[in-house]
C-alpha cells in the first residue's frame, strides 16, 4: 500500500488522528466528491431528472456490491439508513410464530438482541444463545447441538461484534444452516470493509451491512444481500412499496423478484452513488490487502496497550480483526476521553449496553474500542499510548 498516497486521499488525517474506523471511517476524497456532485447535480436539474442521467452510475452501486460479496447485483439492495434497516427488514421476512426458536450468539449486536427481545414479547418466540469457545467466540458444536434440540426457525450472528476484535466462524455456522434447511442472517456490519466478505461460502441467506465504518462509504448508507432461496420463498419484508412490489389489481400486490423487494422507492442517490465508489475503492486496493493492513496495526495496538500500566486487552478469540478493546482497572470512560480529545485523537467508548452480556462475563462496564484502519500509522498508535501514559 502506498500510505502516503492513501493519506493524501483522505484529508481528515491532516486534522486528527482517527482510531474510530469501526464507528465511521474518515471517507477518501472520490467518495466525498461523489456524493457532492451528484447533490450539485440534484440543485441544478432536479432530482428525478438527475435519477435518469445518471442511471449507469446508480445501477453501478448493485454491481460494485454483488462483486464486493460474490453474488448477483439483483440479489443487492440499498439501504438508505444503514444496516440496521436492513437487518430489521430481513427479519420483519422470516415468517415467525409463537413458539418459534430463535439461535442465536452472547455476542450478536445490541440491537439485533433487543430486536429478538421485541419478537419474544410480541409473537412468542424463543431466544436461546449458544455457548462459547474457552478462548472467545461462538461454539459451532454448540449451535449444531441446539439445531438437534431445538430446530430454530432463524439462526442469527453476527460476524464481529461491535465491542470486539473477536471474528465469528460464520461459514461453518452456514454449512449447519444450509444442511438443516434453516434461515440465517448474518449482521456483516463491522466485517464489511475490513475482510474478504463471499455470501456463497457464508451461506446466508441475508447479509446486513453499513457503509460508514471500514468501507469508507458515507454515513446513513447500507444494503443488504438476499439469496435467492429467500426470494424464491417469497420472503417479503413488513410494509413493502410501490418500489419493492407491483399493485397489479384492485386488492393483489405482486413482490419484486429481486432483493428490491426489501427496499423503498425514495432512496438518497447521492449517498448511493458515494457508497459505490467507497465499495469500489476498496477493492481496488484489495480486501485481502486491507485485512492484512488492519489485523497488523490492531495486533501493533494491543501490545502496546498491554504495555501500559493499568490497562487490560478484552479481546477475545483465535482470529482477530481491526478492534481493539481495553479497560483501564481505575480510570472512567469520560476521563479517557477528555485525554485524547486534548491529543486530537479520536476513539470510542462501549459502555454495558453496548455489549450487555460480553461486559458482564468480563467484569466490566465499559470499553476503550480503537480500531485502525490501513490508512493509519504505526507512528499514530504511538501517539495514542503516549498520550494515556502520561494520563496515568
Amino acid at each position: 500500500m502506498n500510505i502516503r498516497k492513501l493519506r493524501q486521499d483522505t484529508p481528515g488525517t491532516h486534522y486528527h488522528i482517527h482510531l474510530n474506523n469501526a464507528g465511521a471511517s474518515l471517507p477518501p476524497t472520490p467518495v466525498t466528491e461523489a456524493v457532492l456532485k451528484y447533490l450539485q447535480e440534484e440543485a441544478l436539474h432536479g432530482g428525478y431528472e438527475t435519477t435518469e442521467a445518471r442511471a449507469d452510475d446508480i445501477q453501478g452501486f448493485y454491481h460494485a456490491c454483488a462483486k464486493l460479496l460474490n453474488t448477483k447485483p439483483e440479489q443487492v439492495e440499498f439501504m438508505c439508513s444503514g444496516a440496521t434497516e436492513a437487518y430489521n427488514k430481513a427479519l420483519s421476512s422470516i415468517p415467525l410464530k409463537n413458539g418459534d426458536v430463535i439461535l442465536t450468539t452472547d455476542d450478536d449486536y445490541s440491537s439485533n438482541q433487543i430486536a429478538f427481545l421485541l419478537l419474544a414479547k410480541t409473537i412468542g418466540v424463543k431466544i436461546v444463545r449458544a455457548a462459547k469457545l474457552p478462548s472467545g467466540g461462538v461454539d459451532v458444536n454448540s449451535v449444531e447441538a441446539l439445531i438437534k434440540k431445538h430446530h430454530p426457525k432463524l439462526v442469527a450472528v453476527t460476524h464481529v461484534p461491535t465491542n470486539s476484535g473477536l471474528v465469528q466462524d460464520v461459514e461453518n455456522i452456514g454449512q449447519l444452516c444450509e444442511t438443516n434447511d434453516i434461515w440465517y442472517l448474518v449482521d456483516a456490519c463491522q466485517s464489511a470493509g475490513q475482510m474478504p466478505l463471499d455470501v456463497e461460502k457464508i451461506k446466508c441467506d441475508f447479509l446486513s451491512a453499513t457503509l460508514r465504518k471500514w468501507l469508507r462509504g458515507p454515513r446513513g448508507a447500507g444494503f443488504l444481500y438476499v439469496s435467492e432461496k429467500a426470494l424464491k420463498a417469497g420472503l417479503e419484508p413488513v410494509y413493502p412499496d410501490l418500489s419493492g412490489a407491483g399493485w397489479v389489481a384492485a386488492n393483489e400486490y405482486r413482490p419484486s423478484r429481486k432483493a428490491k423487494r426489501f427496499g423503498y422507492f425514495e432512496k438518497n442517490y447521492a449517498l448511493l452513488v458515494g457508497s459505490k465508489v467507497a465499495m469500489e475503492y476498496a477493492m481496488e486496493l484489495g480486501l485481502e490487502t486491507i485485512q492484512k493492513k488492519v489485523v497488523e496495526l490492531a495486533a501493533y495496538t494491543r501490545q502496546k496497550l498491554s504495555e501500559l500500566p493499568g490497562w487490560k486487552i478484552l479481546d477475545l478469540g483465535t482470529k482477530r480483526c481491526g478492534i481493539v478493546s481495553a479497560h483501564h482497572e481505575a480510570g472512567r470512560p469520560a476521563q479517557f476521553s477528555d485525554v485524547l480529545k486534548s491529543a486530537n485523537i479520536n476513539a470510542g467508548f462501549a459502555r454495558r449496553y453496548n455489549a450487555l452480556i460480553d461486559f458482564d462475563e468480563k467484569g466490566v462496564n465499559w470499553a476503550m474500542r480503537i480500531s485502525p484502519h490501513y490508512y493509519n500509522t504505526q507512528e499514530e498508535v504511538d501517539q495514542l499510548v503516549a498520550a494515556l501514559h502520561n494520563q496515568d
